[in-house]
């Protein structure tokens, strides 16, 4: 059953509202409508607020996330192949990008065949293409002088003692047989030799002939990554420069 309110209490009631003046009446409609005005203000802020910073918060995670996947896509990808094909070892190798420009002569920097700086690469062996995302890709590489009959200017198979067995000292009582920036860092697997020169000719030795080497400093990982050699070439001596009028421009 519904209860009923009291007789005495409605009358109470509407007499409160009857002894409320017109001033009292508009001031509560006033503070009525102030509290919804300000409400709706508060909400249009919020809202302008919002989407101020919507398209900012936005592009914040985008870069994040693709400065996360850049920095370890690649290292997740490698590990997912491990696991799927953890038996097949990786094979690394160096590899002159561009012949060697000719004729060389002492005391001449040795250049690329274009006349620009030689470049080596870190490639995977099997299928020739530059490791640019490993730690191996920012090793330290020398580069050495070789004989020029090392194994041929095609054969690209041997072993690490055999590669050390064919670097070429200098003479007694000479100079090192190659000077200048003989030790140069790859950045995302590839890096440019600096100034390196000759400081003697190749008659003296076996072949005649020299080649250049590359190889990595220290290991990684335990891991052989194979010497790189370029094709063989004479070494003439800077003071016979004049006599090879034909290869060279007028000398003055």
């Amino acid at each position: 059953m519904s209860q009923k309110r009291d007789p005495d209490e409605c009358s109470s009631e509407k007499n409160l509202e009857g002894n409320q003046s017109p001033d009292d009446k508009r001031r509560r409609i006033l503070r009525s409508f102030r509290s919804v005005v300000l409400e709706v203000i508060t909400q249009m802020r919020f809202q302008r607020i919002q989407q101020a910073l919507e398209p900012m918060l936005r592009k914040v995670v985008k870069e994040e996330v693709e400065s996360a996947v850049r920095k370890h896509g690649i290292c997740f990808t490698q590990h997912c192949e491990d696991d799927v094909f953890p038996s097949e070892p990786r094979s690394l190798r160096l590899k002159f990008l561009s012949p060697i420009s000719l004729p060389v002569f002492t005391g001449t920097r040795i250049e690329g065949e274009d006349g620009s700086a030689i470049k080596v690469a870190l490639v995977d062996a099997f299928t020739g293409v530059v490791v640019q995302y490993a730690p191996e890709s920012s090793a330290k590489v020398e580069v050495v002088v070789l004989e020029g009959d090392f194994d041929g200017d095609n054969v690209e198979n041997w072993t690490l003692e055999e590669f050390k067995n064919n670097i070429v000292k200098q003479r007694e009582g000479k100079k090192p047989l190659l000077t200048g920036d003989v030790y140069f860092c790859l950045k995302e697997g590839v890096g440019s030799v600096g100034e390196v020169y000759f400081t003697d000719n190749s008659s003296w030795t076996r072949s005649r002939r020299f080649k250049l080497g590359a190889r990595v400093v220290g290991n990684c990982d335990g891991d052989r990554i194979k010497e790189a050699k370029t094709e063989s070439f004479i070494v003439r001596d800077h003071r016979g420069e004049c006599e090879y009028p034909e290869l060279m421009n007028p000398c003055y």
